[in-house]
């Protein structure tokens, strides 16, 4: 069995197009532009990718047809579709694909027009359970939510201080949709969605194209000053709906995080930096949890305290996350180029000191795949 070579891969760039708001584009142009940023960000050429990696929202053979759009003819193509996650595990694929010699240059990309087109992504599939009763997903979620309520007494006003903490951090970036200053009151009294989740604990709805590059360490500070190596990667997948999931506050970050921690040899107390898929608040509390970084029913008083915020003890979002920043459909591609710029010393909002040990979430389908990459600096080596 092949062993795990940690920090044998590494991001050496990341790139974002038309975050917000991008009329007259096509979710392919912006995955297009976002890549040419992150391979000019690498110094690389568009002819130099032979590995494509992406899960776009409209179209189920994505892979080639973003090939055949760049005009290219990789070596290997990927379009795995876990939803918001998928990235997290094309970052582990295109890794072991590196390590193995198949392909020198990964990209990893993805793009939405979800705002513009005012189309949501919604993901194909019907269950006998739910689809009858037209369950939402904000539905979903919100039956995670008041099921965390009652295990553990999470408050409204909880739940209100992760919305208020990502904004915190939105307010210095500028590619957030959302920078003005957002209160807990102001999350309180927000619309009604699907109790009791208000319009202030879900995501955006915006438009944006992202996309990192990765190559073989060995090679990385040929085009990177600060390399983000991949330390450790996994992915876990519990249920497809959210009537089949057997424990509403407890997800597969369970699983995969202790194993991606293993493999890069590290726990949660190392980490400086956590990229957290928040699609609504309810995300980032369940997955500090699962991760490890929080006992079980802790993490809503960690957020209240304003441990993820500005200044706190553990950054969470330092983008601003999905629910102040960015959220074109899936997030898991702008958390792990946020992570990125983190460790390379490029944040474009505020840059987190010391930032060696990134851990980035993925979160796809209603809390159903869950996926966990450990990033670090030359100094974790």
């Amino acid at each position: 069995m092949h062993e795990w070579s940690r920090g044998a891969a590494a991001i050496v760039g990341g790139g974002t197009y038309g975050v917000g708001d991008a009329p007259g584009f096509t979710a392919t142009e912006l995955a297009a532009k976002a890549s040419l940023n992150a391979l000019a960000d690498a110094n690389l050429a568009l002819s130099d990718v032979d590995g494509i990696f992406l899960c776009m929202p409209d179209d189920m053979l994505s892979g080639l047809s973003f090939s055949e759009y760049l005009g290219l003819t990789p070596r290997h193509t990927d379009n795995n579709r876990l939803g918001g996650s998928s990235f997290m595990s094309h970052a582990v694929t295109a890794a072991l694909y590196l390590e193995a010699g198949l392909i020198d240059i990964a990209l990893i990309a993805y793009g939405s027009v979800s705002r513009s087109s005012r189309k949501l992504l919604v993901a194909p599939g019907s269950s006998d359970f739910e689809s009858p009763f037209n369950v939402t997903l904000a539905a979903s979620y919100a039956l995670a939510t008041r099921r965390h309520m009652h295990e553990y007494g999470t408050t409204a006003e909880q739940l209100a201080s992760v919305a208020v903490s990502m904004r915190k951090w939105a307010r210095h970036h500028p590619d957030a949709m959302l920078r003005d200053e957002l209160t807990i009151a102001e999350c309180l009294a927000s619309r009604p969605v699907a109790s009791p989740l208000k319009v202030r604990d879900c995501c955006l709805v915006t438009d944006g194209g992202g996309a990192i590059v990765m190559m073989r360490a060995d090679r990385a500070k040929d085009h990177c000053t600060r390399p983000a190596y991949l330390l450790g990667g996994a992915a876990a997948t519990t249920h497809r709906y959210i009537s089949a999931m057997a424990d509403l506050t407890r997800t597969a970050a369970a699983d995969c995080g202790p194993r991606a921690f293993a493999l890069a040899g590290l726990t949660p107390a190392d980490v400086d930096i956590a990229q957290l898929y928040d699609a609504f608040t309810i995300n980032p509390i369940l997955f500090l949890e699962d991760l490890g970084f929080c006992r079980k029913g802790e993490a809503a008083t960690f957020f209240a305290e304003g441990n993820a915020a500005p200044g706190g003890a553990l950054p969470v979002n330092t983008n601003g996350g999905g629910l102040s920043c960015v959220h074109p459909g899936m997030y898991g591609i702008f958390a792990i180029e946020e992570a990125f710029r983190q460790i390379s010393r490029t944040a474009r909002g505020l840059q987190v000191e010391n930032a060696d040990v990134a851990v980035v979430h993925g979160n796809g389908g209603v809390l159903s795949s869950q996926a966990t990459l450990i990033l670090g600096s030359a100094a974790t080596l």
